[in-house]
Parts: C-alpha cells; sequence; structure tokens
C-alpha cells in the first residue's frame, strides 16, 4: 500500500533532510516534486494543488527559518497536511451500533468485493466489540451470492439469514429485521446486490431497502485499484442514497494509493476500514496519522505492536521469556518466533511498519531475505527429531545431512540455521541478565503496558514502549548499527 508514492517522496526529503539551511526555492522545488509524485499516485488535480499549496504556506513561514533541522520541520509539515487530508470526522473505524438490533447497509458495484467485506467486518465486530450479528444476502442476481455469504458465516462462526428461493430484496430485507429483533441479535448487516456500472434500478433497489432498514452506517465498497473512478462512484452514490463511510479493497495490490488520498478530500466521507487481501483477518481500520507515517517512511510502530498484541498468547510468551533470560533458546524456541513473524504478516510486512526500515525491505528481498525463507527454516526445524530439537548440540554430520534432505535443503543451509539458533541464545543470554530485572523483561513489559506478560492489559503503554525502546538502544537486539543479521544468512536457500 502506497509503496510507489512512499518511494517517491522519501527521495525528494532525503535530499531535503540533508542541507542545513532551507532557502524558499529548495522548498519550492520539494513540493513541485511532492505535486508530481502525488498526481503519478493517481491523486486528482485538485486536491494535490490544495495540499500543496497548504504546505508551502507553512513551510515557507518562521516555523522553518527558525528551525534547528529545516528538512525534518518541512517533512512533519507534510505529514499533518497528509494528515489533515485524510481524517474524517469522529473516530477512524466507529459505527454506530449502539442501539440493537443496528442495520448496516452495504453497497457498491459489483466486483468490489463487497460480500467478502460484510464478513470481515461481522468477524470484527464479534471478536473486537463482542457484538452478536447477523448476515443477510440481498443479493438474487449473482449466482451462488447468497451460498458465498452462508459459507463465509460458517468460517467465522457468524449467523446468516436462512435462504428461501424467490424472495425480492425488500422481502429478504423485512425477514432479516424481523429475525434479527426476534434473536436477539446487536447488528444485522445487509449485503445489497452490485451491478457493473450505476443505474436507475440498482439505485432504486437500494433506496427501498433503505427505506425498509433504516441503517445506522450505509458502508460503500469500491475496488481501491481504479484510483479515481472508486471516487466518482463515491459521489454518485452519496448523492442519490447518502452514505455514512467508505470501505477501500484491494489496497495490498495497490501500490498508488490515490483512492485513499483522494477520497475524503472530494468526496467529505471518512474512510472506515481498508481490505489488505483475500483473508478474513486482512482488514484493518483506516487509521490517518499511521497512513501518514507510514507513506512518508516513519513507520507504523503502533500498528505492530497492536497485532502483536492479538496474535501473541500471553502464557506461552511468559514462558519462552522465562527460558530466554535463563539463555535456554533452542529450535522450538525459534520456530515459534519464525511462525510469530509469519503470523504477523511476514518480512515485508514487519519491516514496512518498522520506522526507517521500508528501504531496507526491498534490499532484504533482493538479497533472498523472506517470507519463503522463514519456510524454509521452519521446515528444517520440523524435519528434526524432537531431541534435535530441545538439544541442538547432538546435531553431527550424518544428523545434518538426514535433516537437510528431509527439508529439501543442503547441509549449508542447515549450518547457517544452526549458526543463526546460537547468536540468538547468546543475545537473549545477555539481555536476560543486563540491567535490573533484565533487559528483555523490560522490554516484554514495554509491550504489554508494564504489566509483564502475564497481565496483558487491553490497551498499549506508549511511555512504557518508548522506555523499552530506549533500552534496546531504539534498534534491533544486538546490532551496532541498527538492523543486522546473522552472517551469512542473506544466502539461505540459494543454490551453489
Amino acid at each position: 500500500m502506497f509503496e510507489s508514492l512512499s518511494d517517491r517522496l522519501s527521495g525528494v526529503f532525503d535530499r531535503l533532510t540533508k542541507q542545513g539551511a532551507l532557502s524558499e526555492d529548495d522548498v519550492k522545488t520539494a513540493l513541485r516534486e511532492v505535486r508530481v509524485a502525488l498526481l503519478e499516485a493517481d491523486v486528482s488535480l485538485p486536491v494535490a494543488r490544495d495540499f500543496v499549496k497548504a504546505v508551502q504556506e507553512k513551510a515557507t513561514g518562521q516555523a522553518v527559518t527558525k528551525s534547528v533541522t529545516p528538512g525534518q520541520q518541512v517533512v512533519k509539515i507534510v505529514h499533518d497536511a497528509l494528515v489533515d487530508m485524510l481524517t474524517g470526522e469522529g473516530d477512524p473505524g466507529a459505527l454506530k451500533v449502539d442501539n440493537p438490533p443496528a442495520p448496516i447497509l452495504m453497497v457498491g458495484l459489483q466486483g468490489g468485493g463487497k460480500t467478502t467485506t460484510t464478513a470481515k467486518l461481522a468477524k470484527r465486530l464479534k471478536d473486537r466489540d463482542g457484538k452478536r450479528v447477523l448476515m443477510a444476502s440481498l443479493d438474487i442476481y449473482r449466482p451462488a451470492a447468497m451460498e458465498q455469504l452462508a459459507v463465509l458465516g460458517q468460517q467465522i462462526g457468524v449467523d446468516t439469514l436462512p435462504i428461501v428461493p424467490g424472495q425480492n430484496p425488500t422481502d429478504i430485507a423485512k425477514r432479516a429485521k424481523q429475525q434479527a429483533t426476534m434473536g436477539g441479535y446487536d447488528v444485522y448487516m445487509l449485503d445489497t446486490a452490485g451491478r457493473l456500472h450505476i443505474d436507475e434500478t440498482l439505485m432504486q433497489e437500494v433506496e427501498d431497502v433503505s427505506r425498509i432498514a433504516q441503517p445506522r452506517e450505509t458502508l460503500l465498497v469500491v475496488d481501491g485499484l481504479t484510483g479515481q473512478v472508486a471516487v466518482e462512484v463515491a459521489q454518485e452514490f452519496d448523492a442519490k442514497i447518502g452514505i455514512t463511510g467508505v470501505v477501500l479493497t484491494r489496497m495490498d495490490g495497490d501500490g498508488r494509493g490515490g483512492a485513499a488520498l483522494s477520497m475524503r478530500a472530494v468526496t467529505g466521507k471518512p474512510i472506515k476500514f481498508v481490505g489488505l487481501g483475500e483473508k478474513v483477518d486482512d482488514f484493518d481500520t483506516f487509521e490517518p496519522d499511521r497512513i501518514a507515517g507510514r507513506i512518508l517512511g516513519m513507520g507504523d510502530i503502533v500498528s505492530l505492536v497492536e497485532k502483536a498484541q492479538e496474535t501473541i498468547e500471553a502464557e506461552q510468551a511468559e514462558r519462552m521469556m522465562q527460558r530466554m533470560a535463563k539463555g535456554r533458546f533452542n529450535m522450538n524456541d525459534l520456530k515459534m518466533q519464525l511462525e510469530q513473524m509469519l503470523k504477523l504478516g511476514g518480512m515485508e510486512s514487519i519491516m514496512g511498519m518498522m520506522p526507517g526500515m521500508g528501504k531496507m525491505s526491498k534490499q532484504m528481498a533482493g538479497a533472498g531475505i523472506d517470507d519463503r525463507m522463514l519456510k524454509q527454516q521452519i521446515a528444517l526445524i520440523q524435519s528434526m527429531t524432537k531431541k534435535e530439537r530441545a538439544n541442538p548440540q547432538i546435531l553431527q554430520a550424518s544428523r545434518k545431512k538426514r535433516i537437510a534432505k528431509g527439508a529439501g535443503m543442503e547441509v549449508s543451509d542447515l549450518n547457517k540455521l544452526l549458526k543463526m539458533q546460537r547468536q540468538m541464545g547468546d543475545m537473549m543470554k545477555k539481555m536476560g541478565k543486563r540491567g535490573k530485572g533484565g533487559m528483555l523483561k523490560q522490554a516484554m513489559s514495554g509491550l504489554f503496558g508494564g504489566k509483564g506478560v502475564a497481565g496483558l492489559p487491553t490497551e498499549l503503554d506508549p511511555k512504557a514502549l518508548e522506555e523499552a525502546a530506549k533500552q534496546m538502544g531504539g534498534k534491533f537486539p544486538g546490532s551496532a548499527d541498527g538492523l543486522q543479521l546473522p552472517p551469512g544468512l542473506s544466502g539461505f536457500g540459494k543454490k551453489k
């Protein structure tokens, strides 16, 4: 998401931040490049023009000339302007579902991902907000559309309205409302039919359903890859039926992000959520400040920590921390860590959220350090016996040959993995001993709000996290100049 725009802007700001003092011409030249970058990212011309104008007014004032590092000040101004451009009213991702049963109407064109998005949002409401949700498909035209929602409902553990052949959309909406009321549901979601283009029949049908359901939220689902077309669709839907928010899908495949950047400024409607993949969990709140940080290469450490809190099991993490503090770090522990990285979205996702690491993710991918490498390492560990995993020191030549052959890898790849495990074990031992209570313990306390892993809180404690980061020196453990991978790891899995 936003890769091409992020690359262009980081090049512009790299040149700015290296200069000691900035003249008005320097700022104008940089902003001209920013405007070109925005237009190339498919941002609409009026939005790009207004954005550059707003930044220029702030950037040529006293704030920059008196700043110690003018370049960084300009980056901060651009960041704030991006946040302003993306921010809607109220809390991002907040839905008006307070009076049960609260209806949510899902609308959009065909192929935008309405049905999948309905299931993703239902799962989010069930898991995060503890709501009891009922889903109903009103799509009587697309073959197997109702069956698709029923299958998705079974996968995520959410009830769907039983299919009654021959009913029209308004009848289904009435039946959904009745069942949601009688069944004690908190929310019921109506997945309407789409068309290949906006027509009167589609709009009339949606209006009829809207009149019956009186939805608390009308969410428009649009394909982010369509760029400015998505913005035009949002304008038309809002003019005819009135929408409360937008969900942009397929944002994982959109390196430009023009629709996301233009949507709020052109339509005045907030982007509530973004779809980031095919799986039901690939669904995120659209947080303007975090998105702006990612675009400018500042990372999104808060999202990374929130993701970690969702996927890390507290008891398992505490057991692992106690073992690491004593310097006990075997192949089972390494396998758990590698699997955890994949759960967090893989190497590229994690690196994209780390401040200043966005550019390095491409270099790493070029060096063969990617999710495929993690899976190969897990395959090597799975090829070992229980005894070998618990005590890797017993691995001699014959055992190594058997393990490498079992995983379809080379013995040299296994040697690199063993070296990485030894180095990580040594590093964990040092961290466990350093300072009062251990550096490792402080880092984990920072991640889980200063309460240790067992007392997992519901909210992130930024101060504790910042303190833990300082303890680490603001870098990866064991590194001198930031990220430093174990020697020879870059060649892992590559055939000679």
